[in-house]
């Protein structure tokens, strides 16, 4: 792959994991009747911002993550107080618009002073107008305006808190949902594009040659079978092949290997540093039916879970040190590299970061789906919800320590960068 196409999947796939994950709660926060104010790929400023419908979607500075913020979720940035005089605009006997500055500015609007106002249950405000109380009806999807920003109101029957357990936490596990099932199908297309391995393979291929290392230079090409090395007939004995290149350290080697059709010889040394030559090798392969795509697939996903949790129970007993732990910087940079060896190794990879986001987020710690789901949890067993100020703090500390964590990783990724 060109490095232009290198980049441009690098970027497709981490939209694609954080969008399908966003994507999963705003689609069954929707269905469930919540207000969605907006879905936002990354964090910080707002590098691209457009409302449709009720939401707002926004393309934020910082790409490591994103958000999909439900009314009542957070205490309302827009307060309206009695005393206060505002503007209203009226239609079909509505309030539709409620202006809170720039008063002089506005036409069409009928200004008082708020005696009472109800925008959550029973929709009504009551202005004073030269002396005269009226009370007018509130539109349920009458708009805030204040400092230029358009702020949709949210009756209790569109707040996150006034759903059901039930109904909130499918909002909330459908994140996590969509990245299985993103995996799943990224795992079983890996296997359409790679293919199973054959009953009583007789051959090695060559699957990827690293562009500068020597088997580029010596002109080993993808597809290659190598056939024998130093006179010794390798087969399909990928041990052998991996043993040979580490007895060969420096000295030059004679391979013989098959394309298409036709014996060439070629004379590759291993690097003296390294120890390697720039390919990874493959067994034969063959397309696989439709049964054997989703039983491998499955098995796929089984094994990385193991794999996944290997790690946490590592990385919680101590046995990672912080060099071993990566950011941002150190996972684009390892998706680029595996980006170059190939669009199925991309595929791969992408279902294996899928599977990961969708576990992590699963886990108990404040800010992530997990400590979501388990303040649900706690409210379904003792019958009412725990004080929402208390839940919110819990979370930002957490989202804080997220943060925090993510600076530390990605200054060693770049400080890693540095030194080599």
């Amino acid at each position: 792959m060109g490095n232009i196409q290198v980049a441009l999947l690098t970027v497709l796939m981490f939209f694609l994991l954080v969008s399908l994950h966003e994507w999963g709660h705003f689609y069954f926060a929707r269905r469930a009747g919540i207000l969605v104010r907006e879905f936002a790929i990354g964090f910080g400023p707002k590098l691209f911002s457009i409302k449709r419908g009720e939401t707002r979607y926004t393309l934020r500075l910082l790409p490591i993550g994103g958000f999909v913020r439900m009314a009542g979720e957070d205490p309302e940035v827009v307060e309206i107080k009695t005393g206060q005089t505002i503007a209203i605009r009226i239609k079909d006997n509505r309030v539709t618009r409620l202006y809170l500055d720039r008063l002089d500015e506005r036409s069409d609007v009928l200004r008082g002073e708020i005696k009472a106002i109800d925008l959550e249950k029973h929709l009504y405000v009551t202005l004073d107008v030269d002396g005269d109380v009226e009370r007018f009806d509130v539109h349920p999807a009458a708009l805030l305006i204040a400092r230029g920003q358009e702020t949709q109101i949210a009756p209790l029957d569109r707040q996150f808190g006034q759903k059901p357990v039930g109904k909130r936490a499918l909002a909330i596990f459908a994140g996590p949902v969509m990245n299985f099932l993103l995996a799943y199908v990224l795992f079983a297309l890996y296997i359409v594009l790679q293919g199973v391995p054959v009953d009583n393979p007789t051959k090695i291929l060559i699957a990827h040659v690293e562009a500068g290392k020597p088997a580029a230079a010596a002109g080993l090409e993808k597809g290659d079978w190598v056939k024998s090395i130093n006179d010794t007939p390798i087969g399909a004995d990928v041990q052998l092949f991996i043993d040979k290149i580490e007895a060969s350290v420096g000295k030059p080697m004679n391979w013989i290997v098959e394309r298409d059709g036709v014996d060439v010889p070629i004379k590759v040394t291993p690097d003296p540093a390294t120890g390697k030559v720039g390919v990874v090798p493959t067994g034969e392969a063959r397309k696989p039916g439709i049964g054997e795509t989703i039983k491998f697939a499955g098995t796929s996903m089984v094994d990385m879970t193991e794999r996944i949790f290997e790690g946490f129970r590592k990385l919680i007993f101590g046995e990672f040190k912080l060099d071993d732990l990566g950011g941002p910087v150190k996972t684009t940079q390892l998706t680029v590299e595996i980006a170059k060896q190939g669009f199925a190794q991309l595929t791969m990879w992408a279902g294996i970061l899928s599977l990961y986001l969708g576990i992590f987020n699963l886990l108990p710690i404040p800010a992530l789906d997990g400590s979501r789901l388990l303040f649900l949890g706690i409210e379904a067993i003792r019958g009412k919800p725990i004080d929402p100020n208390r839940e919110s703090m819990v979370h930002f500390i957490g989202f804080a320590m997220l943060m925090l964590l993510m600076v530390v990783v990605t200054y060693n990724d770049i400080v890693g960068l540095v030194r080599h």
